[in-house]
């Protein structure tokens, strides 16, 4: 997996403990680029500790019956992030992107004197090889994504979706869906990039049906 300047191939490139940023609702998955807004003294003081060591974050959700970023509980599963490129913003902020390397699940919470947590993780190495994107029922993933812009009224880039590739094009799409917590973590734990794709394309569904079946319900 190349996250900017750095490619990751074994457990040796990943790092044994990391800064966690606890974010209900964000989502980033291998190969991924996440924009963040970083304003809060803790989260600042993340940033230019990752800056000063291995660049990289966890990012993970609160557990999904605690919404709170400061819950205790977190989702066992996560995706860490190089930090590809930041900007000051004059204002106090800082500007980030993360591009995601690979999954992680929580082996403990580590005690520590900085303002941000900290954790043990255990890497899901299989991600930072490249992933079997032939099984993805591509046909089906673009005419669900279709049928929801129309259904929004929204546009898409169709020139970029149709060079895109499967993996980019799944993972793109998961990132940018308006999903809740608890979608936004089934795509992240889904076991590869077909089942991510048909989780995808499932929720979808869902979410079409409903709004559906709303509008019925308005006109009756």
């Amino acid at each position: 997996m190349q996250a900017g300047n750095v490619r990751y191939r074994t457990l040796d490139n990943i790092p044994e403990s990391v800064p966690i940023f606890p974010l209900s609702g964000a989502l980033l998955l291998p190969g991924g680029q996440l924009p963040l807004n970083i304003f809060e003294l803790r989260y600042l003081a993340m940033v230019d500790a990752a800056l000063s060591g291995k660049r990289v974050i966890g990012m993970i959700q609160p557990r999904l019956d605690q919404s709170d970023e400061d819950a205790d509980e977190l989702c066992e599963v996560g995706c860490l992030g190089r930090i590809t490129s930041f900007a000051e913003t004059g204002d106090g902020r800082l500007l980030i992107t993360l591009q995601g390397i690979c999954r992680f699940r929580i082996v403990k919470e580590l005690s520590t004197r900085m303002p941000f947590r900290q954790c043990k993780i255990a890497p899901l190495l299989a991600d930072l090889d490249e992933a079997d994107d032939s099984e993805v029922d591509r046909i089906a993933l673009l005419r669900v994504f279709r049928a929801y812009l129309d259904a929004n009224s929204l546009e898409a880039d169709w020139d970029g979706i149709s060079r895109a590739g499967n993996e980019t094009l799944v993972n793109a799409l998961a990132m940018m869906s308006p999903f809740g917590a608890a979608e936004k973590q089934a795509l992240l734990e889904a076991a590869d990039l077909k089942t991510r794709a048909e989780t995808l394309i499932a929720i979808t569904e869902i979410m079409l049906a409903k709004d559906q079946d709303d509008f019925q319900s308005n006109l009756q």
